[in-house]
């Protein structure tokens, strides 16, 4: 599932290409075409994202509201067109101008609601380490809980936004131990979670991938700072999906089990504290 920089990155395409644009809305798979004549010939005002929704308004108080689930993508095609667009796959939605468009496919969620009904979604949503500066409401939670910290990463009303990628890096990061029940946490280690989310998550969003292992996340913070071109080789993790490999800080073997529906990736040596 794609995790909360996939949809930040998204909601930037979209608004730097269409907002402030009269836009065509249409549903070329017919499953959205009602929805679709709520929305076109209306002008797109601001496309937005908290964790793994995403929100495109337009005039009118209409709100496009999107959630990838599983197999959900949303392409941006910045390319001028000559000619009819072609369709290609399934498309749920379309949003197009004469010289860009964006295409819908394979969404769990694609609706138009209002602006109350936005602020429900949103009020049932964690803090985003990507659009609010305090975990504080996200740690409130976390220590009142007794499930595992690994597991309530993943509960979006506790923090949103975050995937099975960044809950194992980022709990590697730390040395913190997945199976720490969220009574039992530190503040100080949540800080330091919340922290590097929040330096993490934007590296996503620039660069359309995960990026956590130190090297890489010092390499891309360097060109960003210089404003240059990011250019990474094949992306690398401390332990996600390299179950029975040996961890490349200590040399035991990384472990995996299920938490909370999805697989989790840990070392038992260099994550032993909690």
């Amino acid at each position: 599932m794609p995790e909360g920089h996939t949809l930040h990155r998204i909601a930037r395409d979209l608004h730097g290409t269409f907002a402030g644009e009269v836009v065509e809305v249409s549903s070329p798979q017919g499953r959205f075409a009602s929805g679709a004549a709520l929305l076109t010939d209306h002008e797109l005002i601001e496309a937005r994202a908290h964790g793994k929704h995403l929100f495109v308004e337009f005039a009118g108080e209409r709100v496009l509201h999107v959630h990838l689930g599983l197999i959900g993508t949303f392409t941006i095609d910045a390319a001028a067109y000559v000619g009819e667009r072609p369709v290609i796959g399934q498309v749920r939605c379309r949003i197009a101008t004469e010289a860009h468009v964006a295409d819908l496919r394979g969404p769990m969620t694609c609706a138009v609601i209002t602006p109350e009904q936005e602020d429900a979604v949103h009020a049932k949503l964690g803090p985003d380490p990507l659009r609010d500066t305090d975990g504080g409401p996200a740690w409130e939670r976390i220590r009142r809980s007794r499930k595992s910290i690994a597991a309530l990463l993943m509960e979006q009303d506790v923090l949103a936004g975050v995937g099975n990628v960044y809950r194992c890096e980022v709990l590697f990061r730390h040395r913190i131990n997945p199976a720490t029940p969220g009574e039992r946490l530190k503040r100080a280690s949540w800080d330091l979670i919340w922290t590097d989310l929040r330096r993490l998550l934007p590296l996503g969003v620039a660069t359309s991938r995960i990026v956590t292992v130190d090297e890489q996340v010092e390499q891309v913070e360097s060109a960003l700072a210089k404003g240059e071109d990011v250019h990474l080789d094949e992306r690398t993790s401390f332990v996600y999906k390299r179950t029975g490999e040996a961890c490349v800080v200590c040399g035991s073997t990384v472990r995996a089990k299920d938490v909370a529906g999805r697989t989790l990736y840990w070392c038992g040596n260099c994550q032993r504290r909690s």
